[in-house]
């Protein structure tokens, strides 16, 4: 399978596994009637609506800032397509997909209804992360095994193990 296949399948998995997740916990499961829900003593199901961008940076109070947010993202998801068209390396384009479906998946919901849907939710004590969601996921895997490629790739030095996984 060629990269650009591989991170386009990524992209599409990432997406639609996001946007599915989404629509089945808000419309049949009712999560923000049944909210929180623990699964955990450190990890809830809940339903937030986030206006900005990761750890709700830069929230947009306005249409105009809903629209630029959405704008930088769109933005963003066409430079990460040429990356990805010109990858020719499969992990790098499987991380690329990863971010592109992800950030797609936010957009969409930017795009819907103002904000993107967050719901889970880890904390243990008095620490607490931010509330996430999917594509998110996604965009932080893509992120890792962007890293992971920089650090194992023949670039950094390391040899790349071969098709058959052989350094």
């Amino acid at each position: 399978m060629s990269p650009r296949v591989l991170g386009g399948l990524a992209a599409f998995l990432c997406l639609v596994l996001d946007q599915a997740n989404k629509l089945w916990l808000i419309h049949v499961f009712d999560i923000e009637a049944r909210r929180p829900v623990r699964l955990a003593p450190f990890f809830d199901i809940i339903y937030e609506r986030n206006p900005g961008i990761s750890y709700s940076l830069f929230r947009a109070q306005s249409a105009m800032g809903r629209w630029i947010l959405v704008a930088l993202t769109l933005f963003a998801i066409l430079l990460l397509s040429i990356w990805l068209w010109r990858a020719t390396n499969r992990l790098v384009a499987l991380a690329l997909g990863c971010i592109i479906g992800g950030a797609l998946g936010n957009a969409i919901d930017r795009i819907a209804a103002g904000a993107v849907a967050d719901f889970y939710y880890f904390h243990i004590g008095s620490f607490s992360w931010y509330v996430f969601n999917l594509a998110d996921a996604a965009i932080v895997a893509g992120v890792a095994l962007l890293i992971l490629d920089a650090f194992t790739s023949e670039e950094a030095g390391v040899p790349a193990p071969d098709s058959e996984g052989h350094s």
